[in-house]
């Protein structure tokens, strides 16, 4: 069960929530045509070690990289590797932390160089359906408040969602309860309580939704091979608001 956190546990927690923002706008800063997504992943190992903390996903039930890197048509899970990224590619990268003994976790798209427009359209409505879904992430409210926000809002607006993974509880695990999925209807599933640390993550795709899983276990990518993009933060429900622990404020050049 995801407990309710503590305000001790809840600023571990931003300390996390800060560094795996900085990585991610520290592997973003090196994400140009050229690349290849082995180099980012091991940057990124990098500068969390250098910091004191230790790769979350690195080993998690077998994975081998520090880095989640899903380039156009994956959704989640890609494998870095020897491909090398190429103007016009969008790419998603899934990162987390573990420090002082609980966990941090973000993601985000980024487009290489030059992207088209219809690319741009999906990072954009997908950044957008998480900061829809944060706003249900409230005391009193429910799991499906979360979900029916980020699917209506897509959906409408011609982009799908992925059903088969889902947002999730977090604190002293990666994964807790409960599951947050990205669809859902207004007022059913879990009741949101005061303290609840929580990861909302849209994946969303450009054509349909529907996935397949490729060899290696862990890769999902579109059935249709069109593009998909990936967005995450890190919350804590509050009465009024919720509080995010994880910011794009780096990534993005703004201040906090």
């Amino acid at each position: 069960m995801n407990k309710i956190k503590t305000e001790e546990e809840i600023a571990l927690m931003r300390e996390n929530g800060m560094l795996v923002s900085k990585t991610l706008a520290e592997v973003g800063r090196h994400i140009v045509p050229g690349v290849t997504t082995l180099e980012l992943d091991a940057l990124a190992e990098t500068f969390i070690r250098d910091h004191g903390a230790v790769p979350a996903f690195l080993g998690y039930n077998g994975f081998p990289y520090s880095l989640c890197i899903s380039v156009n048509s994956v959704v989640v899970h890609g494998f870095p590797g020897d491909y090398r990224l190429k103007e016009g590619d969008i790419v998603s990268v899934d990162c987390g932390t573990k420090y002082k003994g609980y966990f941090g976790d973000s993601a985000y798209t980024f487009g290489v160089g030059q992207v088209s427009q219809a690319a741009e359209h999906l990072m954009q409505t997908t950044r957008e359906s998480l900061y829809k879904g944060i706003e249900k992430a409230v005391a009193g409210n429910r799991i499906g408040d979360i979900g029916a926000a980020v699917q209506n809002y897509v959906e409408a607006r011609g982009f799908s969602v992925v059903r088969e993974m889902v947002g999730h509880g977090i604190g002293s695990n990666l994964h807790e309860s409960p599951d947050v999925p990205n669809y859902g209807r207004p007022g059913q599933g879990k009741h949101l309580e005061e303290g609840m640390v929580i990861c909302i993550e849209p994946m969303i795709n450009q054509g349909g939704c529907g996935v397949y899983l490729e060899r290696d276990g862990w890769t999902l990518r579109t059935a249709d091979n069109k593009n998909s993009a990936h967005y995450e933060l890190t919350v804590v429900i509050r009465k009024q608001q919720a509080e995010i622990l994880s910011t794009f404020a780096f990534i993005e050049g703004k201040t906090i």
